[in-house]
């Protein structure tokens, strides 16, 4: 792992064992993009990539009209000299200028990865992990100073990404543009693969062949959705979960972004990630300063098995903070769908015992504890105890379930406010509301303006106070409402364009706050399931709700889309009620658990109302959590057959040493008479021989004959009806 400058060329290789990221500062000043992949020999001088020619419609420089910003790869570009593709950046002046001119002058380069102020970042423990190289550019004209941030990492093939935007000019500024990542690429020979979808089928993996014109996802809720996700993959068309190059790009940031490709008309790609530029103006005074979030570039020739792996890897160790960060996470069981809101604490207590049989080790309970909240209508904001449904407070059933020798969690949606609630009688104008103008409810709630320094404040006070004096051990974040009206009263015109930025920043102010006083507590994001579930919010939450939607069937397409992105560890999976909730659907209890052990693992269920056969099905299920939770949360997740394309879904997890592997399979709908089918493994040694209950394969038996999916063992002549689910388990 290096950062090398070459002074007489004005080069700069960001190189690991894996990749390489060469940069040029061309003849205007500025630095261009000369090449990003596979890892090549580091030399003197690559200025043969840059670009000189002369053609019909393009502009060239003053003193030289054969270079041309339009025909060259270039780091951050900015718009209204030479180049008509979309920019990076876009800065408007006081005199309604929006040229923008910033040449290269200075650079330095330093061992380790400096964190970002206010923003969640990939992070090192010590200074050997990484190096990161910052360059400075001037725009002579106005005073405007840009850092361009780029860190290479020791250990995985990624870099890591930001821009700062200094103001050292005599007059104001305004930012409307700022990505946090621009690649420039010289081909466009990729497909795209975007992770889509709505409350309750998050993450679909969507494949478009790149072509002429714009590519793009973004998100305009206040916060990076279900919609989309702020993760994107260019792969080449050869390109398959094993073998094959791809680029993966991922913003570090969980409000609202923008992700796109633009393809030219030469077959050059621009690829950008950063703050969505719709409804964001940020003015900056002399001396200020303005931090894009972090982009993490990753890649791989090895397939798209390989990408996910490293990111998963990044994520766990490197962006995930704290106690729990690698920690194995424990079994719990949420009131949520057995319940609602409709609980005492005599049946919550009910539930817990029977879950602390079962072998729980968290219990949690969900919406209704507070406030006059019987349902949605009212009580949002009020967060103090209602001594109706709990007469000894959070505190007396805490105890209570500590006393069973269980953890204690408790859900909150702190960032929201029913208008039926003490809190928004007394703060009227603690909402997001646009003046004059009516106000738009979702879930019977409005949302909280973070941004303000007291909202934040009565929140940090009201959350510390419960969970210090119940000592909380795990909180469910939730975000039950997309932002609309996004307007902060009280503050002038000029700083609305702000709005939606600060409330994410505040959102991440107060998860710090928190944090720090309670560095044991586990945290868990949720917004309606799925629609937060991002890296940034990976920084303060190790672990997210994947999806309201609980079925298990629906579970294999979100929790296989989710992992191209984002690590087991990071996934919220629960056995639930059945019929199931969401879809009505009936499976087994053996299928709903093999479905979520491929996740953090847990139950959101009454176990009183389960027969004695399934209640000990329950129980071995625990057991055989607790005994592979460890590997399956921390090792290589390889994805074989996709539920979205097949009758089967398959996937599995190998140790890191591969010593032991856990093999899931999974029919959708029963067949008649099926053929027979293998499915082939991956990732384990082809040397070693690997035992199971009952027979013993070498590695490569496993890797390369496979294991037969078609019918089960000992029940070929039974047909075994729907949604069937087998998990093998080899160790050597």
């Amino acid at each position: 792992m290096d950062v090398i400058y070459h002074e007489k060329s004005k080069q700069f290789h960001l190189c690991n064992e894996k990749i390489s990221y060469i940069i040029g500062i061309m003849q205007n000043g500025e630095p261009g993009q000369l090449y990003f992949g596979k890892r090549v020999h580091d030399r003197e001088d690559y200025s043969y990539l840059i670009n000189h020619e002369i053609r019909a419609m393009v502009v060239g420089d003053s003193s030289d009209e054969s270079f041309s910003l339009e025909m060259n790869k270039r780091e951050y570009p900015s718009f209204g000299t030479s180049d008509y593709r979309l920019p990076a950046f876009e800065l408007l002046y006081d005199n309604g200028s929006h040229v923008s001119d910033l040449r290269f002058v200075s650079h330095s380069i330093r061992r380790g990865k400096p964190s970002l102020e206010a923003l969640p970042a990939v992070y090192t423990e010590n200074e050997d992990e990484a190096a990161t190289l910052e360059l400075l550019l001037r725009d002579e004209l106005t005073g405007i100073e840009m850092i361009l941030s780029y860190t290479i990492m020791r250990d995985h093939p990624v870099i890591a990404r930001n821009v700062r935007f200094v103001n050292k000019g005599k007059e104001e500024v305004s930012i409307e543009r700022c990505m946090s990542l621009s690649l420039d690429l010289p081909d466009h020979d990729y497909v795209w693969m975007q992770f889509s979808g709505a409350w309750g089928r998050e993450k679909t993996p969507v494949e478009k062949k790149l072509d002429s014109g714009i590519t793009a996802i973004g998100s305009l809720r206040g916060h990076s959705s279900a919609n989309q996700n702020p993760f994107v993959i260019l792969k080449r068309p050869d390109t398959d979960e094993s073998r094959g190059e791809a680029i993966g790009a991922a913003l570090v940031y969980s409000g609202n972004f923008l992700t796109q490709a633009e393809v030219d008309t030469y077959g050059a790609t621009r690829l950008m990630t950063g703050i969505h530029p719709e409804r964001f103006s940020w003015r900056l005074k002399k001396d200020e300063s303005f931090q894009t979030p972090e982009a993490l570039l990753v890649w791989t020739e090895d397939g798209l098995n390989d990408l996910s792996q490293n990111l998963h890897r990044l994520y766990r160790k490197r962006l995930s903070r704290g106690a729990w960060k690698e920690k194995e996470r424990p079994v719990l069981l949420n009131n949520w769908e057995a319940t609602l809101m409709d609980f005492t604490e005599e049946s919550v207590l009910k539930i817990a015992e029977k879950g602390k049989e079962a072998g729980v080790e968290l219990f949690v309970l969900d919406d209704g504890w507070f406030g006059k909240r019987n349902d949605d209508f009212a009580g949002l904001g009020d967060w103090y105890v209602n001594t109706d449904k709990l007469p000894h407070g959070i505190r007396g059933l805490a105890d209570k379930i500590h006393g069973m020798g269980m953890m204690f969690g408790l859900w909150f949606e702190p960032e929201m406010v029913n208008a039926d609630s003490d809190l928004y009688r007394a703060h009227p104008d603690w909402i997001l509301a646009a003046p004059g103008r009516e106000r738009s409810l979702g879930r019977h709630q409005m949302v909280l303006d973070m941004s303000k320094d007291e909202v934040q404040d009565y929140l940090y006070e009201r959350m510390h106070a419960i969970i210090s004096e119940a000592r909380i051990d795990y909180v469910k974040w939730d975000m039950n409402r997309t932002i609309s009206e996004c307007y902060s009263l009280g503050r002038e015109a000029a700083e609305q364009g702000k709005t939606y930025h600060r409330f994410i920043l505040a959102v991440y102010r107060l998860y710090e706050r928190l944090i720090a006083d309670f560095p044991e507590l586990l945290f868990e994001s949720c917004a309606s399931g799925g629609s937060r579930l991002d890296a940034g919010m990976l920084y303060y939450a190790p672990q997210a709700w994947g999806s309201d939607d609980t079925d298990a069937v629906e579970r294999l397409k979100i929790q296989y889309g989710t992992s191209y992105g984002y690590p087991i560890s990071s996934v919220g999976a629960h056995v639930s009620e059945c019929p199931n909730m969401q879809t009505g659907r009936i499976s087994s209890i053996a299928t709903r658990g093999n479905v979520s052990f491929f996740g953090t693992g847990g139950y959101e269920l009454d176990l009183n109302k389960l027969g004695d056969d399934e209640f000990e099905q329950v129980k071995e299920q625990i057991v055989f959590l607790k005994k592979y939770r460890g590997l399956i949360q921390s090792g290589n997740f390889y994805r074989l057959l996709s539920p979205f394309k097949d009758n089967y879904c398959a996937w599995m997890v190998v140790s890191e040493d591969k010593s032991e592997a856990v093999f899931a399979y999974y029919r959708i709908l029963e067949e008649v008479n099926p053929g027979h089918r293998r499915v082939r493994l991956q990732g384990l040694d082809p040397d070693r021989l690997y035992r199971t209950r009952d027979e013993a394969y070498y590695g490569s038996e496993l890797m390369n004959i496979g294991v037969e999916i078609s019918a089960v063992p000992g029940k070929k002549d039974a047909p075994d009806g729907d949604f069937f689910s087998r998990i093998m388990v080899f160790e050597s």
